[in-house]
Parts: C-alpha cells; structure tokens; sequence
C-alpha cells in the first residue's frame, strides 16, 4: 500500500469524528464549491481506504503532514502544519494483542531516539463510559463529559470540575464522584480494586473495559514495557471514534533540572472499531487500532537537547569528509578524490572553488560538524599522499593515496 495522498476530505467525511476538537478543522471551498476540508489526521482517511477498496486485514505506517486550525507554539511543539508518523493495524484479532504492540512500538520509538524520561498512560473508553453511567450522568452528555475530562493534564481537577457543572450542566455531585474516579493512577492492582468496585460492579461496559485493561497490562509486560505503562483512569482522548484501549506517551522529569522540555504528549493513539463502518455501512466490520508518533514535537525535543549540550557538537549534515587544498592548481586533484571517496560510499564533498584559504575550510568542518579533511598540496603530491586531519582533536597525518579509502573506513567506523 502507498501513502494516501490526498491531504482534503469533504467537510462532511471529517465532522461528527473529532468531538470537540473539530473547531480546529480547515474548512475550504473549491471552485465549484464543494466544502472541503484539510485533514486533521492521518486515520480517518486511512479508515475512509480501508472501507472503500474492502480491506479487510492490513498492518501499515504513514508519515505525511497534518493540519490544525490552531495557536501555533512553536517551543511546545504546535504547529499549524506539522508531521505525524501513523502506525495503524485493521483487521479480526484476538483481544488486546495488535493493542500491545502498539504500546511498544511508541517505547522502542523513544527509547531509541534516548528520551528515556517518558510514560505511556493508557486507559479504555467503555471503562470511561463506565465510569459517566455509574456516576449518573446522561448517555448523551457521555462525550461532552469525556472531552472536559481530557483536559485533565492541562488543568486543575477543579477547573475540569468547574466546566462539567457550569458548561456542560452536570450536577455537582456527580461531577465530585467522577472525580474520585478520574484522579486515580496505578497499574494492575488498580485495575483488580476497580474491577470490585460496588459501583462499577453493575456497569457491564466497566467491566469489560477493566477485563482489556488487565489484559493489555499482561501483554505490555510480557513485551517488556511495563515498567513505563501507567493505567491513567483519566485519560480521555478528545476524539470521538475511540472505542477501547487508549493510549498517550508523556515526557516527564523536570526542564529546569535539564530534563527534556514540555511539548505536552508526544504520541497517541487508541482503538477504533467503528470508523471504518462510517463510511461503508453495508461492508463487513473491520476493526482497528493504531497510535500516532508527533514527529515535530519530537523535533523540537532533540533540537532543545542538542542546543543545550556542552560536550557535543551538533552536526548539520552527513558529510564525512571534505576534501581541501589552500594552494592553487589543485581543483583537478580535489574532484578525483572526492570520486574515489564516493565509489567507496564515503560522504565526502569540496568547496566550490578552484582555490580557496585552508583556515577557512577547517572553519566550515567544525562549524557543520564534519569529523575528518583531507588535504593536497605540492609535498602530499610529490609523496603520492594526502594530509589526514582529524578537525575536533586537530591531529594530522600522512596517508598513502592508495590505501585512503581503507583508512578512512577505519577511522569512520570508530
């Protein structure tokens, strides 16, 4: 399967999915005027595919731009237009299986880019509704409900408490019961204690919603990542189509003590097993799941580390070598090892002038971070050699021509 291209959507395909955050939808009118709108994810068009060429099993990534109709924050990592990497699994499975595996896939993505200071928070939507019934809130509030609690990591619990009674209309009472539900945080034994909870007892959505969480809990850590899975009671994610597990990663630890800085979640995703079925009622149900990486946001974290690092100078570009001479009549000489060096799969490139000062080109390797120069000039060319200098420690030495190549593996490989 390629990338689905195509960045526009009806606005009717987009709306009804995204709850509350529809507000940040792009709409547009083509010529002929059709209400378009630019896509807010990468997944409802993927469910839109899914339904329209009768998928019925497939495990895919996608890395293509998104949009928000948003305040942009370019230190917290919001953007306007931005990049995020999908990985999605459609299809019959068994229970909380492909749902684990994209717990792992977030862990393996940022243990492998070293932001090691994170938790994936995860927590199931029917245990949500669950949670709304038994504290007597109206099925058709469930939603609104759900989009104030998802403001929890950005607010006071009693600001969200605030906002159930004033501007959805829920009771206080009720909004102080959810509460007792919603600030909890643990791991499986939080799950066995609400599985016996009276009230969640006689909510059979509860029920099945702790069922998969204990089971998904069980898969994390027979992958080995449990250690960083924390079961979250209140993590909602705003959009409407999730209909089990959820999951978010978060960075934690302190920026001001040189932890990584706060760009809020950096991964998310969750269950959906009815977005397909929207747009092909009559088709069989294709279940699915699947967790989206913010790659800009975690651009803006390795940029952030790397421009606060003192002992390591960032490169700029992948450039191993560059080939200089600061004496003239050497240009010829300069452009057949640079072809040498690229036969040998060597990064290597040369100042784009016939001759140009030495300190000058040593001033460019450190400025962009290239590790190694080789030099030419008339004693090199006399001996059949190139001077070899290692920019950071400034060391030289002489190399044969013919055995450049194996040296600067050698080197490079170190």
């Amino acid at each position: 399967m390629g990338a689905i291209r195509d960045p526009f959507g009806t606005t009717e395909t987009l709306m009804g999915k995204y709850g509350e955050d529809s507000k940040l939808i792009y709409d547009l009118a083509d010529q002929g005027g059709e209400q378009l709108s630019l896509r807010y994810d990468l997944t409802v068009p993927f469910a839109r595919y899914v339904a329209m060429n009768k998928v019925r099993q497939i495990k895919r990534y996608h890395i293509d731009r998104v949009y928000r109709r948003d305040q942009p924050a370019m230190t917290k990592g919001r953007y306007r237009e931005f990049y995020q990497c999908d990985f999605d699994i459609a299809g019959e499975y068994d229970s909380m299986i492909p749902d684990a595996e994209c717990v792992r896939i977030v862990y393996e993505i940022l243990m492998g880019l070293k932001l090691e200071n994170f938790v994936v928070k995860v927590n199931n939507r029917k245990l949500l509704d669950g949670i709304f019934a038994s504290c007597g809130v109206p099925e058709e509030k469930f939603r609104s409900i759900c989009s104030s609690v998802d403001k929890l990591d950005k607010m006071k619990w009693e600001d969200v408490c605030k906002e159930m009674i004033e501007k959805k209309g829920l009771d206080k009472d009720k909004a102080d019961l959810i509460g007792c539900y919603v600030n909890q945080r643990g791991g499986k034994e939080l799950v066995e204690a609400l599985m016996s909870d009276s009230l969640l007892k006689s909510q059979k959505s509860a029920q099945e919603g702790l069922e998969e969480m204990q089971r998904l809990l069980q898969y994390c850590e027979h992958y080995g990542v449990l250690d960083k899975v924390s079961f979250d009671p209140g993590l909602a994610r705003g959009l409407d189509y999730y209909t089990g597990p959820i999951f978010e990663a978060v960075l934690t630890g302190n920026p001001e003590e040189g932890d990584e800085p706060s760009v809020g979640s950096v991964a998310g995703g969750g269950r959906y097993d009815n977005l397909v079925g929207m747009f092909d009622p009559r088709g069989p149900k294709v279940p699915c799941t699947g967790v989206s990486i913010g790659i800009e946001r975690l651009f803006s974290i390795i940029e952030s580390r790397a421009r606060a690092s003192k002992d390591q100078k960032v490169r700029t570009k992948e450039t191993d070598v560059l080939v200089a001479s600061g004496q003239k009549g050497f240009l010829e000489d300069r452009m057949k090892i640079c072809s040498v060096l690229w036969n040998a799969d060597i990064k290597a490139e040369l100042f784009y002038k016939e001759c140009s000062k030495l300190l000058s080109q040593f001033q460019y390797c450190e400025t962009e971070g290239i590790p190694w120069v080789v030099v030419l000039g008339e004693e090199e060319r006399a001996k059949g050699a190139v001077c070899l200098r290692h920019v950071v420690s400034r060391v030289e030495e002489m190399v044969q021509l013919d055995s450049l190549v194996d040296e600067l593996k050698k080197r490079l490989k170190k």
